[in-house]
């Protein structure tokens, strides 16, 4: 099974993204470390909330062939679960079992609150965080509220409201691309740079195509046998399964 770290904070679209790459709507199931699961009154909800184990496996029905683990809330600034989690990564990461094993690692990072976007923890992460091996890529999220800021730059010229969306998308996509070279420009500069960025859009969708997302994380891999783990994890994507058939 292909094992990922998805870090972010509160509301950065996490579950929504691991939603779409499993093509499910329903919450993840979720396991301790031993793989028992953990029931009772705990529910994911509960578990974004307050509860936090980044042991704990999130698994969803849909495609169990993902294992996923949800960072510990040091985004909200606790030195603690920083360390918890920085000790996570370097664990896994050294593991020799390869199913044991840390494969990736996604870093949300949201866009719907622009002026803020890399913050303290960001920064923390990618100046003291050696993740080795492990690829980390950030995924830049919520991108299409980024649609509005548009419209309302575009009416601040004087165009009309029919207008000012007829044009929002142009002046959306040189928001997104003036957005992904600020993050570059900030993160790119800190010790443990991410491997690769990734702007994410129409996640709100069921249908949502997440077939850059995996082929970005893929190349992002320096083993072919993890390419191969990823790609098999993602059997019902045929196209992409050919590809990198081709590829190889």
């Amino acid at each position: 099974r292909f094992r990922i770290l998805v870090v972010g904070r509160a509301n950065a679209g996490k579950t929504t993204v691991l939603q779409r790459v499993c093509n499910t709507m329903d919450q993840p199931e979720i396991f301790d470390g031993n793989g028992g699961k953990v029931c009772g009154l705990l529910t994911f909800e509960l578990m974004q909330r307050s509860y936090h184990n980044i042991e704990d496996e999130l698994v969803f029905k849909s495609n169990p062939r993902y294992v996923f683990h949800d960072s510990c809330g040091f985004e909200a600034g606790s030195e603690a679960e920083f360390d918890k989690m920085k000790k996570f990564v370097t664990d896994q990461a050294k593991s020799t079992k390869l199913e044991k094993r840390l494969h990736a690692i996604w870093y949300c990072i949201p866009l719907n609150e622009s002026h803020r976007m890399v913050m303290a923890a960001e920064r923390k992460f990618f100046n003291e965080c050696d993740s080795g091996h492990v690829p980390v890529i950030v995924l830049l999220t919520k991108a299409d509220t980024l649609n509005l800021d548009a419209v309302q730059q575009l009416m601040r010229r004087g165009l009309t409201i029919d207008d000012a969306m007829k044009e929002a998308p142009e002046v959306e996509k040189q928001l997104q691309k003036g957005c992904l070279e600020k993050i570059k420009g900030w993160l790119n500069e800190l010790k443990f740079p991410p491997q690769s960025y990734l702007m994410l859009t129409g996640m709100e969708q069921e249908s949502a195509d997440c077939e850059e997302l995996l082929k970005c994380t893929a190349n992002a891999l320096t083993e072919e046998g993890l390419q191969g783990l990823l790609i098999s994890s993602q059997q019902s994507n045929l196209g992409l399964c050919m590809e990198f058939a081709i590829m190889k």
